[in-house]
């Protein structure tokens, strides 16, 4: 199946398992089983689903054919070049392809001035204003180019103003930005371009990110901290006729293969094989070239072969759109798309279906407790009634007395609950003491001027450790606070479980380990790029404090932006089966007490009172079917997909 084939496949369940998730709240609410905390989870899953995206990265050195690859896998319905692909650079800023149906097809573009302020590209899209926007004519294709061409605009700065825009001004061939002649950089015009345009794929949520190459990479930091690591496929393009180059490998090491392990969703590909076609050698002499190509990009990346997918996106581009199907298999570049489609969609899939099963299974599960809890109350209440039956009034008033006392000894026992609701009040303000923003605030605001006032390098370096130092203690407090907060409702569940048959299963767990990790691998970008001897020696102190706060404390601050919502979400979601049962709990004993002071004053009869609950207990049963039905739909849409296959068959 083609990537768009798949991916159509993709979008179409996972819309088909919005739909199920919104009928089974539905569903809650027709039932009267919702209340404002499931209703707010379920609705937060919907919301992740309508917005999910499929982020592909495009990443390598300039002239190794990125545009034209997107072109060839994405565009060529098109019948041209969608995005500009020549000679030369052509790509000279970050550039993402996605669709907004709030906004006119348009590309956006935030000019390369913006470097100079302490703000990141991701705050700059707040605020609309600060960007250049370009309209898009969709009818024509012309156009459309003309308008695409501005991501390659560039302006001439003088080196100071180049230096203080982040860029690396050299004088050696090498470097991508040198002084000219007439003295001044040739840098780009833009910072970040987006392009809103309605295709098939962009409209069900595929975001392609194109970048610029390593001195570019290394000039916008943003896109290693955060675009490429959350990207989840990137795919890394060489040269067949240059194979992998010490900019290649750089961007490798550093950008992509971190650590030196390769995540699920890096793929390598060699492009320009047409390159090695040759009218005087034999298709397996042309086979073999490209072959021993490959070997060796793979020995230097240290991958199998196998990851590595030769491909002739030029040719593979024409291919397609001249209908030319033996061009197109020559190209390769129906292998690369296949290795793609296997790839990228199992895998995103999968993070959808955890995260999506995570969240339902412990709402279904709840409301499951919350029947079964309804069940267990109506029963004990058809007992009590079908042992009246011939019993004289003493034995009704004597029911009635137990009935009583139990509701008694119950409400006695709520005083345990209040305590505890004290108590997570308590630790809870104890959580936020540690990861609060506020903490966070003065943390940053301490190592600014630590940095600021530094006289050494030393001092320097260290303020950077002690900062990472501090958000990790943070984090790893927040942690010993959730602990605990776990541990005492595990107890309090156990004991209301065992004094009053409530239904509570276990607590929702938390950790904030996946934090603590992100500080992790911040930290030692920032120790290979910023808190490194030949940075702290060659720049000033001003120039990398800025870059320390505009570039990677603001992802830390990210961080705990999300750890502090998580962390509210699991707390809600820890102490509302507890209150839901209390509730409920508390219901039926008055509506036993009730029903048997009813019968006592004979206003009630009694096999009347007992048809009633019975014909209750029928819907009851009724609704735990039908809560197995849906759950069940879509705990199945959930399984992987082999599985799937198998019961199918």
């Amino acid at each position: 199946m083609s990537l768009a084939n798949q991916f159509a496949a993709y979008t179409a369940w996972r819309s088909r398992l919005s739909t199920n998730i919104g009928e089974f709240q539905d569903w809650l609410s027709q039932n009267e089983l919702s209340d404002a905390q499931t209703d707010l989870r379920l609705a937060q899953l919907l919301e992740r689903l309508r917005e999910d995206r499929l982020n592909v990265a495009f990443v390598a050195e300039f002239s190794r054919g990125k545009s034209e690859l997107i072109n060839a896998i994405f565009f060529a319905e098109y019948g041209s070049r969608m995005l500009p692909s020549s000679a030369g650079r052509t790509t000279m800023c970050p550039t993402e392809l996605l669709f907004d149906g709030s906004k006119q097809p348009c590309i956006e573009l935030l000019p390369i001035q913006t470097r100079a302020s302490n703000s990141s590209v991701s705050e700059y899209k707040r605020f609309p204003d600060e960007w250049t926007v370009v309209g898009l004519d969709i009818e024509s294709p012309d156009a459309m180019q003309d308008s695409l061409r501005h991501v390659s605009e560039t302006s001439r700065v003088t080196p100071e103003e180049a230096a203080r825009l982040g860029f690396e001004v050299g004088q050696g061939e090498i470097e991508l930005y040198r002084v000219g002649d007439d003295g001044l950089v040739e840098v780009p015009r833009w910072r970040h371009a987006v392009i809103n345009f309605p295709h098939p794929l962009l409209k069900q949520g595929l975001v392609i990110l194109d970048t610029p190459g390593l001195n570019a990479i290394g000039a916008e930091p943003e896109l290693t901290l955060s675009l490429l690591p959350n990207a989840h496929a990137v795919l890394f393009i060489l040269a067949a006729d240059t194979g992998v180059t010490q900019s290649d490998l750089a961007i490798w090491k550093e950008h992509i293969c971190g650590g030196g392990t390769a995540r699920r969703g890096r793929m390598v590909v060699m492009n320009k094989i047409d390159g090695q076609w040759d009218e005087l050698k034999t298709d397996e002499e042309i086979d073999a070239e490209i072959q021993r190509q490959v070997d060796t990009s793979a020995s230097i990346l240290d991958l199998p072969a196998s990851q590595i997918f030769p491909v002739s996106a030029q040719k593979g581009l024409v291919a397609k759109i001249n209908g030319d199907d033996a061009l197109l298999e020559k190209s390769r570049l129906p292998l690369l798309e296949l290795a793609l489609s296997e790839e990228l969609i199992p895998a995103k899939r999968d993070i959808v279906c955890d995260n999506t099963d995570s969240e339902f299974g412990e709402v279904s599960r709840r409301v499951r407790g919350l029947l079964e809890s309804r069940l267990v109350g109506l029963r004990e209440q058809l007992t009590e009634l079908t042992e009246l039956r011939g019993k004289n009034k003493g034995v009704v008033e004597y029911m009635m007395g137990k009935v009583r006392a139990e509701k008694d000894e119950f409400e006695s026992g709520l005083q345990r609950y209040y305590a505890v609701r004290s108590v997570f009040s308590t630790l809870t303000n104890r959580l936020f003491a540690h990861l609060g923003l506020d903490v966070l605030r003065q943390l940053t605001q301490d190592t600014r001027e630590a940095m600021l006032e530094a006289a050494f390098s030393k001092t320097l370096s260290d303020s950077m450790g002690n900062f990472f130092g501090r958000s990790r203690e943070a984090l790893v407090r927040s942690n010993d606070e959730i602990n605990e907060i776990l541990a005492m409702m595990a107890a309090v569940y156990k004991r209301f479980a065992v004094e009053h048959g409530l239904k509570l299963g276990a607590p929702t767990s938390f950790s904030l380990l996946r934090y603590e990790k992100e500080i992790d691998r911040l930290e030692a970008w920032c120790d290979g790029h910023l808190n490194t001897m030949v940075s702290l020696l060659t720049h000033d102190k001003r120039n990398i404090t800025q870059k320390f706060f505009e570039e990677v404390a603001v992802q830390v601050r990210r961080a705990f932006e999300h750890a502090n919502k998580d962390a509210e979400t699991w707390l809600g979601a820890i102490m509302a089966p507890m209150e839901t049962q209390v509730r409920e709990h508390q219901i039926q004993l008055k509506r036993r007490l009730e029903s048997i002071k009813r019968i006592h004053q004979a206003t009630d009869t009694l096999e009347d009172r007992i048809v009633e609950l019975e014909s209750v207990e029928k819907n009851l049963l009724l609704q735990i079917q039908s809560l197995e039905d849906i759950a069940g739909r879509i705990r199945e849409m959930l399984l992987p997909l082999d599985i799937q296959e198998l019961q199918a068959a």
